[in-house]
């Protein structure tokens, strides 16, 4: 237990309330053995897997089989593919649009070149491997790397990368650190430079273009800084670029950076390298890693990550007989608490926009809040919003303060950041629901007259505008009321392509804005926002009940197909966006009509479920993008919980369920659909509030918030609330009757008492107590 006391104590780094929360410390169970990584991971994104890494940890250490082979358009499934069979390094970072520090070791003669994974001849030091050989967990990986029998093994602390080489007897094993090559989406390297230090440092840093980064903020770059040592001396080094070698060389330079470490064993032995990682300098990596490092061995680390995975997953407890739900619960909850992972160092140092370091406030020797990289938050008002501020409010706290830091400093809110460096992602921003979500459920301990300044200012304001702040027709949508559509402009196609479903979007958030607005009785800027709301009202076209994009001239545009993609809708089509009012579902159901809407949204499911609410088998991420229905992609989350808002609660029930128990897998091919894109945790989140009967349509952000009810998929659910935040203890969620996927809610009780109509108010939930659904199988 001394052990484990520790383990949340370190973690403080990451969640400053953690040493509060030491009450909830429970070990019931082993959550991590649900957990699988390797779920989906066919076409993943770079960020997916990274089994050594802890929640929201900076460090994220895992095996790449395809990391060097470049990513075009700054997206693409870059890392870690199931149907690959060949490791070609441990890198260290994987975020959104950050990536490299490469370790690989080997054995024989020394090669220092990758490879292809297409290679039917050897070239390169790329090594075979066996997924019997594997095990991937959270907060640990290991692997027997076939072609040298070394095993390699990865964990981490917040900031550092732990990484263990079991090397076979011989005299050729080596360490390589491949430093100044571009690893998945990190983009292509500008510079690089690595040394081994009088004092047995090897420390250096990489300087990449993201393509993202590129886009978005021309000119700038991304830095990443490390500090590492090895607990063994190597019998010889030197350095390397490509597959030239410079024995006993100390350093190296530029793109294409690398060194490499020689031992000797006359047996088999382990070498752990401890990796400092830091986006400000060389000496605030040597900073982390002493203040985090220093005396811990590899299994120190292992186990204390092992402990904080149990903390962070055991705040969600489901009991069940079917273990594949949960292992489909752990997995997407596990998914949930990866990505968008820390950016500032034990000192408070962080990146700024302008490539500045920054210094965080402290407070007993530690920041007073983190920052973090993140893609955008596009859609995540239906998923990870909703179960961070649930079960993780002081996440969610931090991750507004952190936007909020960058507002102070670059004058925008900037929802896509990769180390502070504007990466929108797709030309929009809905930061402002997520941050006014966090304010109405009632978590403020951020500076709530900023927040609300800026989310102002991302509602209303489109002059001088820098397009990596995305919302980038917001002074047409202020002028007209809806975004006028162009099928021809300039420059990128979020500029002038995606009126359709920018005007929903921002209908939306101004929406959101607005409930802020009145709480706080500014009757002004209410008034103007839910003018704005209803720009969705502006684009219905009643002749063909859709959503329809509309010229500056007020007229629709003409030879309109509601199936045609990317034609005013980004990443969808009128068939899925046209369900896209969260705020105003009642009117939404007034202009289609009741019975047709309900009508056409069950049909919308049969059809759908055809394809598995997506794109099929097709291996893709947009592979639903022309359907129906489009389960892998952020537009279309919320649709099955509208039966809930039209009066048809047990199509909810029907059609939730049966995403889940189909659209959703446990193999790597089939896991978020097939090949679907798992944006930071996104499709796991979804999975892990609808399994609970919990969502909310409008993401939380109502004046007084409430979850929308469905029918659970577990026994037993214990939501162990955070005291800091909110009045209970737990919330805890039982079923009765609940015999098969076909098993339908006929009634709600809280607390014993019935519950009137299928609305649970947010307050209720995190007072704590106990919600029964009763159900019935038809």
């Amino acid at each position: 237990m001394k052990k484990y006391i520790l383990a949340i104590c370190i973690l403080g780094t990451l969640c400053s309330s953690c040493e509060n929360n030491q009450e909830k410390i429970r070990n019931v169970e082993d959550w991590t053995q649900y957990v699988e990584p390797r779920i989906g991971t066919a076409h993943c994104r770079w960020f997916h897997f990274t089994p050594g890494a802890l929640p929201f940890g900076l460090a994220k250490p895992a095996p790449s089989t395809n990391g060097s082979l470049g990513n075009k358009w700054g997206w693409e499934a870059t890392g870690y593919d199931y149907r690959e069979n060949t490791i070609e390094g441990f890198p260290c970072l994987h975020e959104f649009q950050v990536g490299g520090i490469v370790l690989m070791p080997t054995s024989g003669k020394l090669v220092t070149v990758p490879g292809l994974p297409t290679d039917s001849v050897k070239t390169g030091y790329r090594s075979h491997f066996s997924r019997e050989n594997e095990i991937a967990t959270a907060g640990y990986y290991s692997v027997l790397l076939d072609d040298y029998q070394i095993q390699a093994e990865l964990t981490a602390t917040p900031r550092v990368a732990f990484q263990r080489f079991t090397f076979p007897k011989g005299t050729d094993n080596h360490i390589l650190f491949n430093i100044g090559n571009r690893q998945g989406e990190s983009g292509a390297v500008k510079d690089a430079y690595v040394t081994y230090t009088a004092d047995g440092h090897i420390e250096g840093w990489v300087i990449t273009i993201p393509e993202y980064v590129k886009k978005y903020q021309p000119g700038a770059t991304v830095p990443l800084y490390f500090s590492a040592v090895l607990d063994r001396k190597p019998e010889s080094y030197g350095s390397f670029h490509g597959n030239t070698q410079l024995a006993d060389a100390k350093e190296s330079k530029g793109t294409g950076a690398g060194m490499y470490f020689t031992f000797s064993n006359e047996q088999q032995e382990a070498v752990t390298a401890k990796i400092g990682l830091s986006y400000t300098s060389v000496e605030n990596a040597r900073i982390n890693l002493q203040a985090e490092a220093e005396g811990k061995t590899f299994e120190d680390a292992k186990e204390q990550a092992h402990q904080i995975w149990q903390e962070y997953l055991g705040r969600i407890e489901v009991e069940t007989s079917k273990k594949e739900d949960k292992v489909k619960f752990y997995t997407g909850l596990y998914h949930a608490l990866l990505g968008r992972g820390l950016a500032n160092d034990v000192n408070g140092a962080y990146p700024r926009n302008d490539g500045s370091v920054g210094q965080l406030p402290m407070k007993e020797g530690k920041p007073q809040y983190n920052v973090y990289n993140t893609d955008a938050a596009w859609g995540a008002q239906w998923n990870l919003s909703q179960l961070w501020t649930l079960a993780y409010p002081e996440y969610m706290s931090e991750y507004v303060s952190s936007h909020i830091q960058a507002y102070k400093d670059a004058g925008w809110l900037a929802d896509g950041l990769a180390n502070n460096r504007y990466v929108s992602g797709v030309g929009t921003n809905l930061l402002s629901t997520i941050i006014a979500g966090a304010y109405q459920c009632g978590i403020r301990d951020f500076d709530t007259k900023l927040a609300y300044e800026a989310c102002l200012k991302n509602e209303l304001d489109g002059k001088d505008r820098p397009f990596g702040a995305g919302k980038v027709n917001t002074a047409e949508f202020v002028k007209y009321g809806y975004v006028p559509h162009q099928d021809q402009g300039e420059g990128y196609h979020e500029t002038f392509m995606f009126s359709a479903s920018h005007t929903l979007e921002y209908s939306y958030s101004a929406w959101a804005v607005a409930q802020w607005a009145k709480s706080l009785g500014d009757t002004e800027n209410y008034d103007k926002l839910m003018n704005l709301s209803k720009g969705w009202e502006r684009l219905y076209d009643t002749s063909c009940n859709f959503i329809r994009p509309k010229k500056a001239d007020g007229k629709f545009v003409d030879n309109f197909n509601p199936m045609e993609v990317w034609r005013g809708f980004q990443e969808g089509n009128a068939w899925q966006y046209t369900f896209y009012v969260p705020h105003d579902v009642k009117g939404l159901v007034a202009k289609v009509g009741t019975e047709e809407f309900n009508a056409r949204l069950d049909s919308i499911f049969t059809q759908s479920q055809k394809k598995i609410f997506s794109g099929g088998t097709e291996v893709g991420a947009f592979a639903g993008l022309e359907t129906l229905y489009n389960h892998g992609n952020q537009p279309c989350l919320h649709i099955s919980w509208l039966f809930n808002e039209a009066g048809r609660p047990e199509l909810t029930q029907k059609w939730v369920r049966a995403i889940l128990n189909e659209f959703y897998g446990t193999d790597g091919v089939h896991g978020y659909g097939y090949g679907q894109d798992e944006d930071q945790g996104q499709l796991g989140a979804w999975y892990v509030i609808s399994s609970m009967g919990l969502f909310d349509v409008k993401g939380l952000t109502d004046i007084h918030p409430s979850f929308s009810l469905g029918a659970p998929l577990f026994d037993k659910i214990t939501i162990h609330l955070n005291k800091e935040y909110y009045p209970g203890d737990q919330f805890v969620i039982t079923t009765t009757g609940n015999t098969g996927s076909d098993a339908y809610v006929n009634q709600y009780l809280l607390n014993g008492k019935p519950i009137q109509g299928v609305h649970l108010p947010f307050t209720d939930i995190v007072k704590g107590g106990k919600l029964e659904v009763q159900m019935h199988t038809n």
